[in-house]
């Protein structure tokens, strides 16, 4: 049943129920990207099971999420059941084998997996501002915000970072308006307000260090496997913006980082992407557009990204266009939206003339669905209904003691599990503050000091020359005499703390001219591999 260069899905049938002909993904394709639909309870879990398997075995690295929490099985050996037994033997899988895979399990929240962190200054502007809902206002404050730290060397790290530079601005709205545009102190209070919601839901867990190298994702045994990385998503879908828009910057930091390795043999990772309809959801159209550019173009750095949605129309057509391995599970047609999804569905495979596509997709069983994969040449293969092989790992989760077993022999154990809170945007604009205050305080002394050593019996008078002036000015009390002096003394003007600390960061800017830091299309920084 396997071919070398290629990966097993299954075996189709004819329409009167007969063998067909066994139906693989090869390899040299499988960075086109691809598309797992169907609904609720058809196999898609299984089916992104068997591919996932596939793949590690093929020496090929696989991140995905486990949203229900039954994909985690994938770390366990497999366990004999009657109806896999059954399925095995239908579609001619002899032998069929149990095996075990490495993987490496992480956790926004440090529960289920090792942490897996970003900083405020990777996520980018664009990313933020998606996470947070922001209006075309308050995005534009925001990108300000982050042009004003790339600039001037201030880390955003965490929440506290951000803030701090937020409030900053705050202070100086009038003269960070005149050299960057418009900042008003409304958008800066929503942002504010944004953050504060941010870490109600758990997102400080996910702004800080260490960050997440990419190079951890893409690890292989000593055994050429490929590693999988699970990702515990079932406490993280309570927030499924942040969900998506992790996803999405992960994604991003793999197309700015990885190079370019035109077509190879196989990927270099393969990247699932689960209830892919939380990123599309309520998307502005230049987040849509970056996506469909990202999608387009990491091909040729050896990364397939397959999107695992219930309904195809969860997917824009743009983003749609680009996916050339299908697997289609059965959909239902109750409603006037679901019949136009099953016609969506059918139009995208290349036609069958041994069946009709559209009543085939309402009639599949669990564990069955329409293939299509790319070909000879890149060529999409006709749909053919396919009997998915069962997996070789465990059907369904495994224990939280076999969890923690997995994680102690984890070769990322250790290193992101302590939280570091190096010097940041927070630290630097409060040190900046405190020697600002400092620099006033002693300017005041020097001037009270010099106020006090002019004695009396050294000044000297003209007649007829200020001697009305003395007078008068001998007639008023000390500090009066102060004041008038520092009205007269125009070289001197006292400054505020946020007068200092931005003269801070202009001198600051004009040493980092040329070192600004580089972002690149989803806003994430570009760091190299």
């Amino acid at each position: 049943m396997l071919e070398e260069g290629k990966l097993y899905i299954g075996t189709s049938r004819n329409p009167d129920d007969s063998i067909n002909k066994a139906e693989y993904l090869d390899l040299k394709y499988a960075n086109r990207h691809g598309l797992i639909t169907g609904a609720t309870g058809t196999g898609k879990t299984v089916t992104l099971q068997i591919l996932t398997e596939s793949f590690s075995n093929a020496g090929v690295p696989v991140f995905c999420a486990d949203v229900k929490g039954d994909l985690s099985g994938i770390a366990a050996i497999g366990e004999y059941k009657d109806f896999l037994e059954k399925r095995a033997k239908t579609i001619g899988l002899d032998p069929y084998e149990f095996q075990e895979f490495p993987v490496i399990f992480w956790d926004l929240f440090g529960e289920k997996g090792h942490r897996v962190r970003t900083t405020i200054s990777e996520m980018g502007p664009l990313l933020l501002a998606r996470l947070m809902d922001m209006s075309d206002a308050q995005e534009g404050v925001l990108n300000i915000a982050f042009k004003l730290a790339d600039e001037n060397g201030l880390p955003l790290l965490d929440l506290k970072d951000l803030r701090s530079l937020l409030a900053y601005m705050a202070g100086e709205t009038e003269k960070l308006s005149a050299m960057y545009g418009n900042i008003t102190k409304q958008s800066l209070a929503t942002i504010q307000r944004g953050l504060l919601v941010l870490e109600q839901q758990g997102a400080e867990h996910f702004f800080g260090e260490p960050a997440l190298k990419i190079s951890d994702i893409m690890r292989t045994t000593n055994d050429g496997r490929g590693a999988i990385s699970v990702l515990a998503a079932d406490k993280l879908m309570m927030n499924p913006r942040l969900y998506g828009t992790f996803l999405l910057w992960l994604l991003s930091e793999l197309f700015e980082e990885l190079p370019e390795v035109g077509d190879s043999d196989k990927p270099r990772l393969v990247f699932f992407f689960d209830e892919a309809h939380l990123l599309f959801d309520e998307a502005p159209k230049i987040l849509i557009d970056r996506v469909e550019q990202v999608v387009r173009l990491i091909r040729s750095k050896g990364v397939g990204v397959y999107f695992v949605t219930q309904n195809p129309l969860d997917v824009p057509e743009t983003v749609l266009s680009q996916l050339g391995n299908r697997v289609q599970h059965a959909l239902r047609a109750y409603t006037p939206r679901e019949q136009k999804a099953v016609k969506v569905a059918a139009e995208t495979f290349r036609p069958n003339p041994a069946f009709d596509c559209f009543e085939a997709i309402t009639q599949l069983g669990v564990g069955e669905a329409l293939v299509s994969t790319l070909g000879a040449k890149g060529v999409p293969s006709m749909v053919e209904r396919t009997l998915i092989r069962p997996p070789s790992s465990r059907l369904g989760p495994i224990t939280e003691p076999e969890r923690h077993k997995v994680m102690a022999v984890s070769p990322v154990a250790g290193q992101y599990d302590t939280d570091l809170d190096r010097d940041s945007a927070f630290e630097m604009l409060a040190r900046r503050a405190e020697e600002a205050a400092k620099a006033e305080e002693e300017e005041r002394h020097r001037e009270e000091e010099k106020e006090q050593e002019r004695p009396e019996s050294r000044r000297w008078t003209l007649p007829g020359y200020g001697d009305d002036d003395d007078e008068d000015d001998r007639g008023r009390s000390k500090s009066s005499r102060r004041k008038s002096s520092s009205r007269k003394r125009p070289g001197y003007q006292r400054q505020t703390v946020t007068e200092a600390v931005i003269k801070s960061v202009a001198r600051s800017a004009a040493t980092s001219l040329g070192r600004a830091l580089v972002r690149g299309i989803l806003g994430s920084l570009k760091k190299g591999f």
